[in-house]
């Protein structure tokens, strides 16, 4: 499966990308965790199938620190024991925010109120708006066919500077 479309060195997606990179800019300078952001990132990534992004977050996660063991439970997160209470949180409403289509409800008012006990203000905007972020990244590298295996942690650095 070869790319459609190389996102990287089209005129208007390098537009686009680069107001993009300054949203997500906003969320990674954001007080929520780093630690909570990649496996947000991740898990996110995983259920919507998007190669690119997994490899990504994954090896981001990797570099800053973040075990193998809990990137690999990253999937199985309810049946693992190595999430805080607030990860746990973070990763609920991740998954109910990228199957709202599956939940019929959105994100449900449990999963809400676990967000709120771990999170302030300016830490749960941060998770919503990543979320959304992933979500609509996960979109664009898979509409196209953007595979996964070549990212190196720090590749989009000089674009967030």
């Amino acid at each position: 499966m070869e790319p459609r479309l190389d996102l990287f060195h089209n005129a208007v997606a390098a537009k686009f990308a680069k107001r993009f990179a300054n949203a997500a800019l906003v969320v990674h300078q954001s007080p929520l965790p780093r630690s909570a952001q990649e496996l947000v990132s991740l898990r996110v990534s995983q259920i919507n199938g998007c190669g690119w992004c997994v490899d990504l977050h994954t090896k981001e996660a990797a570099a800053a620190g973040e075990s193998a063991v809990r990137l690999h439970l990253v999937a199985v997160w309810r049946e693992s024991t190595v999430f805080t209470g607030a990860e746990q949180a973070a990763l609920a409403l991740a998954e109910e925010g990228t199957r709202l289509a599956d939940a019929h409800g959105g994100v449900s008012d449990e999963t809400w109120a676990a967000v709120r006990e771990h999170y302030d203000d300016d830490q749960a905007a941060a998770l919503v708006s990543l979320v959304a972020l992933v979500n609509a990244a996960n979109r664009l590298a898979v509409i196209v066919h953007q595979r996964g295996g070549a990212y190196e942690p720090g590749m989009f650095d000089a674009a967030l500077a």
